[in-house]
């Protein structure tokens, strides 16, 4: 539908360190793999997407996450007629940078930052994971990734403008992404809005008609089901009406962003980056849908005190394995010491709290601080 507006591989800015091509994969499907190869995609298995592990082996975790986001980017892509590679790029690095514990770790992160007049944030971390941390190639630090994809990871969630972020300023500040970048934070509210639903309703936090006496679009949906399958259980009507909610999302993101397009005059790429509004969305009725379910969530599950208590407990703890680390640098593993030589101490310890898995920074505690508290696991 918009292949004017696709971004041409051969296009690209390029790498921060030139290579020669590969001869049977292009640019960014080396981009992808080299995403996939990388020691931080491997440890988002371990990192907490909502809910902990301790009571389900079923609950996302933040690499499932990224997986069914990198599902619902491609369909996507290849609907409106977009570079699929790109997309799958994007996908599995946009949360390459989350720290242990989910969003409740990274706001704590931020908090300690605060205190240096300094900041933490995940896309930021993302970057420097992929341009210095991972150390896999003998001829350049980093992934060496293409301009395209640093540029994505650093904006697939917002924007900004010249001088506003600077250690971001040569990634086309006032300028909109590419429509593969603007697709991923529309995909990712698709992927955890219908799975934390999924898995709230696992973890015995609601039942399916709660959700239907909160948004009404859900509602609808599930009044099909029933009619359509009058014998089904109750498990079997709420997986066919989120399956159906996940195709309403998508269906009113491809047409969404169809029509933004169209609306917009934008006959390739450069005029994509300069229209002042990004133009990938939803239609009005996918919008109030996701709308519906962010808020019912917020509302149902995310405040709810098993995960409230949790958080508390989690953010806690990094508060003072940062202090920890702080008074005691020499704690700190010597390769990783040695890869953070002449960095703010505050920068050092949050960078190597960052990059731990949830089981990984409980074992450090336990190790530096003293065993925790012995806890039920929270849902």
């Amino acid at each position: 539908m918009l292949s004017a507006l696709r971004f041409q591989v051969d296009q690209s800015r390029g790498r921060r360190y030139p290579e020669l091509d590969h001869p049977y994969r292009n640019a960014f499907q080396r981009d992808r793999d080299r995403i996939i190869h990388a020691r931080a995609f491997r440890r988002l298995e371990a990192k907490t997407q909502v809910f902990t592990p301790g009571l389900s082996d079923h609950f996302r975790n933040r690499l499932t996450h990224t997986i069914e986001v990198s599902q619902i980017a491609r369909t996507v892509a290849v609907a409106l007629g977009l570079d699929e590679d790109l997309t799958e790029a994007l996908a599995l690095g946009h949360d390459i940078g989350h720290p242990p514990f989910a969003h409740a770790g990274e706001q704590e992160l931020n908090r300690q930052m605060q205190r240096f007049g300094d900041r933490f944030d995940h896309n930021l971390h993302a970057l420097r994971i992929v341009e210095t941390f991972e150390q896999r190639y003998a001829r350049f630090p980093g992934l060496n990734l293409t301009f395209e994809v640093r540029e994505g990871i650093a904006k697939h969630s917002h924007d900004f403008e010249p001088g506003e972020i600077p250690p971001l300023e040569e990634y086309l500040p006032g300028k909109r992404p590419p429509l593969e970048a603007q697709l991923i934070d529309l995909a990712d509210e698709v992927a955890y809005n219908t799975a934390d639903l999924d898995d709230a309703i696992s973890a015995g936090l609601l039942a399916p008609g709660l959700i239907a006496e909160s948004v009404p679009e859900y509602a609808a949906i599930a009044d099909e089901i029933e009619t359509q399958f009058p014998g089904a259980s109750e498990r079997e009507r709420f997986h066919e009406s989120l399956r159906r909610v996940i195709d309403l999302l998508v269906t009113g993101l491809i047409a969404g962003t169809t029509q933004a397009a169209g609306e917009s005059g934008a006959r390739n790429v450069d005029e994509v980056r300069r229209h002042p509004r990004r133009l990938a969305s939803f239609t009005p009725a996918a919008h109030a849908a996701n709308k519906g379910l962010k808020r019912f969530l917020h509302a149902h599950v995310y405040a709810s005190e098993a995960l409230v208590a949790e958080r508390r407990r989690s953010t806690a703890m990094i508060g003072e394995l940062f202090a920890f680390l702080l008074d005691e640098p020499g704690r700190l593993p010597d390769s990783y010491r040695e890869q953070s030589r002449g960095e703010a101490p505050h920068r050092v310890v949050c960078d190597y709290i960052a990059g731990m898995t949830d089981s990984f920074f409980y074992r450090t505690y336990d190790q530096l601080i003293g065993p925790r508290h012995p806890v039920t696991p929270a849902v």
